[in-house]
């Protein structure tokens, strides 16, 4: 035979070696059957051989005999699975290999292996079918020996820069790829042949030969390749590139992290400078987030507002490309991007920016101006901040490092990432609105400072619930009244911000309003209450309930102290009752009958009344100052705070502070207000009274006692004022009024003057003509006091005025 003879002969042997041969006559008739056949069949040669081959084979797989002797003859060959039956019936799944058999002038011929499914695992290539896998598969392989130097490689390997393969023999990877990371690639190589375990999947960034200027990804695996006496040739592995899931992660992880970090707080230049730090150095170099003057106040964004640098960031410390500072405004050239940007609400991105170019910026100073070759940026992307359909301002995206220009993807991600940055910076703006005016409307009802009187010493507390805009439905207030006492006065309105606080100012001004009127405390709740009630339908009606700020439900204490007598009368509404701390530094609750939450309807308001020593302290307090936990009770509360109270303390404003900052934390469930009121008493020399005989004739007498009294106290100059004052008031009393008359005078910050009767009906100012003989006793009172009113008592009225004890040339 001939060596070429010898090589066809050598190419026509199956590759698998245990396959059970059979032979087969042109017709598909079982000429030739093996040992191997029989044990895998069960059939004794002569029960096969002279029959067709087709009558082994199941009903279904019969019937394609014929189409698979043609394919067999135009092919030369046939490969697949067929169903045969044993023996015994049982069918067998076959791997079956058919190929000619005939010699070069023989008669036609068929040799058919079989093997069976069960024991194999699937076609065995022959080589060229391997080589064909390798050499056509988009997979990059390859083959190192032990000293990790390639001995072959397939054509995909190609596609990342790599030379041809001839090119790669004997080359170690960091000759193949130096920019990649060579060192680890083969640190994963060497324990693949130390321990023969393969590694799948390990991934990898670099820059390849055929991409110097982008970061390309690529995942590698790797195998170890042994001898036939097991002993380690080298490592087969395989690489993919990922480089499009590989960014597609980084956009989603930059995606991750902007939600994370941007909008932590509803400030708007921290928000924007957080904006710049998730973009350094993920997605750019440099970038910067200008915003309109207005935004950045919490107004509506204006045509023709200036930008302002709200944030920026770089790779580089201290932000060198800056060329303008953060909070200075950001003056851009009429048309360049930035203002394009901010006037169409359309992003703009250059791959390569003009190196000497000038930057966009102008009225900066001159050691500042630079082109872009001289900071450095090569590639920009301009972003508007856009949200609910308003433009803010623009974020700019520079690169300087790195060497590949923003594409398409990175204009998309760049979007994705203002967009969502951008929602948080208009919402930190509606917040600032918001504060804005919350902070205006809490300057507004709360008292700047308390007023100056001398009946009490007074400290407040106040802590919101709603730590955002510093508001809430609790109030206190002290309303300076007639005859030089005062009312104290603190409440609350159910829910907390800015509607409760809404609501709180409406009851507040109701509560100074009905203050004015001198009535006693039951009464001025009473009054409150039908006016609660009436908003409260007045509101409900054609509103939805989350609409209204409605006053209903309120809470409210009202005391009325007289520095005089040291009498204290007080009344509430829903409202627990006040703490008294006795001056040797005791504390009780007092004994206060609740009536009903404002608005809530119920039986008529009482009042109790207490005679307080000087020096003792009223504490007047909201239930948030009460409440700890959700299982608090009254009881407990009141221990709790009984405790507080009895710690001693340098000064009533540190003991009202350090009381709220016990019981109540930074972040309290509730409101909390508290009013301390350290009682004083007026000195016996500071009040003079005198009764009055009810007799015209004698009303000279009273403006001689009042006027010697003015000298006793110094008050001379007041002499003339309160003499007309004096005379006026007890002439109307003896006119118009019955029972016993009383005038009494109080020095206090004015001079007081008040004359009693027992008449029920309240005088009134007239207006006389020029003509008319009386009626101008009342307007002169009110042309010479600073103030003057009436006050109903159990046993009559009293009618009072007020004077500036200022000198009257001031």
């Amino acid at each position: 035979m001939s060596a070429q003879e010898e090589h066809d002969t050598a190419r026509r042997r199956f590759d698998v070696a245990d396959a059970a041969p059979v032979l087969l006559d042109a017709h598909g008739v079982v000429t030739g059957w093996t040992k191997d056949a029989q044990r895998l069949l069960d059939y004794a040669p002569s029960e096969v051989v002279g029959t067709k081959a087709a009558a082994l084979l199941t009903d279904e797989d019969a019937r394609r005999a014929p189409e698979l002797a043609e394919r067999c003859r135009g092919d030369g060959g046939w490969a697949g699975l067929l169903t045969a039956r044993r023996a015994d019936g049982r069918p067998v799944r076959l791997m079956v290999r058919i190929t000619s058999a005939a010699g070069t002038h023989g008669p036609a011929r068929w040799l058919v292996l079989l093997s069976e499914m069960a024991e194999a695992p699937g076609w065995d290539m022959s080589r060229a079918v391997l080589e064909q896998m390798v050499t056509r598969s988009p997979i990059g392989i390859a083959i190192v020996d032990l000293e990790l130097r390639c001995v072959w490689s397939n054509p995909a390997l190609e596609q990342f820069g790599s030379a041809p393969a001839p090119q790669r023999l004997g080359l170690r990877f960091g000759e193949i790829q130096p920019g990649l990371d060579a060192e680890s690639i083969e640190a994963q190589m060497r324990r693949v042949l130390e321990t023969g375990e393969p590694i799948v999947g390990y991934e990898h960034v670099g820059r390849v030969r055929a991409a110097p200027h982008r970061e390309t990804a690529h995942t590698m695996s790797f195998t170890r390749l042994d001898d036939e006496l097991g002993h380690p040739m080298g490592v087969y592995y395989t690489v993919v590139d990922i480089t499009e899931r590989h960014r597609a992660r980084q956009r989603l992880a930059l995606l991750d992290r902007a939600g994370e970090q941007i909008g932590r707080s509803l400030d708007i230049p921290r928000t924007a400078q957080e904006l710049a730090d998730v973009a350094v150095p993920a997605l750019a170099d440099f970038v910067t987030v200008d915003l309109l003057e207005t935004v950045l106040r919490g107004a509506e964004p204006g045509a023709g507002a200036p930008l302002r640098r709200a944030g920026h960031q770089s790779v580089n410390e201290g932000v060198p490309e800056a060329v303008v500072g953060l909070g200075d405004v950001a003056a851009y050239r009429p048309g360049s991007p930035p203002l394009l940007c901010l006037s169409t609400g359309v992003a703009w991105r250059e791959e390569r920016l003009d190196p000497l170019a000038a930057e966009w910026a102008v009225d900066i100073p001159d050691e500042r101006r630079a082109t872009f070759l001289d900071l450095g940026l090569h590639s920009v992307l301009v972003v508007p901040i856009r949200a609910r359909g308003v433009t803010l301002g623009v974020t700019t995206f520079f690169r300087r490092h790195r060497q590949e220009p923003f594409d398409e993807d990175d204009l998309n991600l760049a979007e994705d990432l203002v967009s969502r940055a951008a929602v948080c910076v208009d919402n930190a703006r509606r917040y600032t609105r918001e504060r804005d005016a919350a902070l205006v409307l809490q300057r507004s009802l709360l008292p700047h400072r308390l007023p100056e009187q001398d009946a009490v010493e007074v400290s407040a507390c106040y802590r919101p619930a709603d730590e955002l805009t510093g508001l809430g439905g609790d109030w206190y207030d002290l309303i300076p009244l007639s005859g030089a006492r005062v009312a104290l006065v603190v409440g609350e309105v159910p829910g907390h911000g800015i509607g409760a606080a809404a609501a709180m100012g409406r009851l507040r001004t109701a509560v100074r309003t009905l203050a004015a009127l001198d009535l006693p405390p039951e009464e001025v709740l009473g009054h409150l209450d039908d006016l609660v009630a009436r908003s409260a339908r007045e509101e409900e009606v054609g509103a939805r309930t989350e609409d209204t700020d409605s006053a209903k439900g309120s809470g409210c204490v009202y005391v009325v102290y007289d520095p005089v007598d040291g009498q204290c009368t007080m009344a509430a509404a829903g409202h627990p009752a006040p703490a008294v701390i006795m001056p040797d530094g005791t504390v009780a609750f007092v004994d206060l009958p609740q009536g009903p939450a404002l608005g809530a309807g119920g039986p008529p308001f009482e009042s109790v009344e207490l005679a307080l020593a000087a020096g003792s302290v009223l504490a007047l307090h909201t239930d948030g100052l009460l409440a700890h936990g959700e299982d608090w009770t009254l009881d407990a509360g009141r221990d709790r705070l009984r405790e507080a109270l009895e710690r001693e303390a340098s000064s009533l404003d540190g003991h009202c502070r350090a009381v709220v900052d016990a019981l109540a934390p930074d972040r309290p469930h509730d409101d909390v207000a508290l009013l301390m009121a350290r009682t004083r008493l007026l000195g016996p020399g500071q009040v003079a009274d005198w009764d009055v005989p009810a007799d015209p004739a004698l009303v000279a007498d009273a403006r001689k006692t009042a006027s010697r009294q003015l000298t006793e106290w110094g008050l001379e100059e007041f002499a003339f004022t309160t003499e007309l004052v004096v005379s006026e008031l007890v002439t109307n009393a003896i006119r118009h009024a019955v029972g016993p008359i009383r005038l009494r005078l109080i020095h206090d910050r004015t001079l007081i003057c008040e004359v009693f009767d027992g008449g029920a009906t309240a005088p009134h100012l007239r207006h006389p003509r020029t003509t008319d003989e009386g009626g101008r006793g009342l307007l002169l009172v009110s042309q010479f006091a600073q103030r003057w009113g009436t006050r109903f008592v159990p046993e009559g009225k009293i009618i009072w005025a007020e004077q500036s004890l200022q000198d009257p040339q001031d």
